[in-house]
């Protein structure tokens, strides 16, 4: 069953250049799915339209079966941006009270806090996240999508900027999301994070799929993801 169903998506910010062009692909229940390509590529502007930050101009996107702007998709899914802007004026309880408040679920301050721990920021969860360092704050935006633990995660660049450690906790944290039948559309430039972790590799450029297919074949066929996108930026097929 997919989880994520993307048809025919395209998106133009000045309808001349399309920023997506007729992507398709979907993320399975259960899965983890990798979504690479250089910079500029379309992989943001398409995660932005799965999530109506961008209104969607043509195509179709599901969450779960439902149309990804009604009110039952986008309790399915959540969205961890490449940026690092939180509210500054909040702890980092009252952070995790209020998007568990958004999502209708009972925060789980025992589980968020044991995070913490665990992601060496033991002590700091009431504090104010204004004093946090970037790599502080990306921590917190994951902690607050592994106590959500929403059917869907779409995470941006999110892991850029967290120590080894942290990197560490967080691919086995993402295993155990994908074992208990949850998925993640990953997007990062870590190819070895992805090689470890991803089921299947979505590759974008020019805002279109230069390839779908399973993680394994690709590293089998190329020796690594590095080399299958420098294989692909290097040939005349782009």
């Amino acid at each position: 069953m997919a989880l994520l169903e993307i048809e025919d998506l395209s998106y133009s910010y000045d309808s001349l250049v399309k920023a997506v062009a007729d992507v398709s692909f979907e993320v399975p229940q259960g899965t983890i799915v990798g979504l690479i390509g250089p910079n500029g590529s379309g992989k943001s502007t398409l995660i932005k339209n799965v999530f109506d930050l961008l209104r969607l101009q043509a195509g179709n996107v599901r969450i779960d079966g439902h149309r990804h702007d009604h009110p039952r998709a986008r309790a399915q899914g959540m969205y961890l941006s490449s940026n690092d802007y939180l509210p500054e004026f909040l702890t980092a309880r009252e952070y995790i009270a209020m998007m568990a408040s958004l999502y209708g679920v009972d925060a789980d301050h025992a589980e968020a806090e044991e995070l913490f721990r665990r992601f060496a920021m033991a002590e700091r969860y009431d504090h104010l996240i204004e004093d946090y360092s970037h790599g502080m704050r990306k921590k917190t935006q994951l902690v607050s999508a592994l106590v959500m633990r929403r059917p869907l995660t779409v995470i941006d660049e999110t892991l850029n900027g967290i120590d080894l450690e942290a990197l560490r906790l967080a691919e086995a944290e993402f295993a155990r999301l994908r074992e208990e039948g949850r998925s993640l559309l990953l997007c990062t430039h870590d190819f070895a994070v992805l090689e470890r972790l991803a089921d299947r590799i979505v590759l974008l450029d020019f805002g279109q799929v230069i390839y779908d297919a399973p993680a394994g074949d690709l590293v089998d066929e190329h020796g690594s993801l590095s080399e299958l996108v420098f294989d692909y930026l290097e040939s005349d097929e782009r």
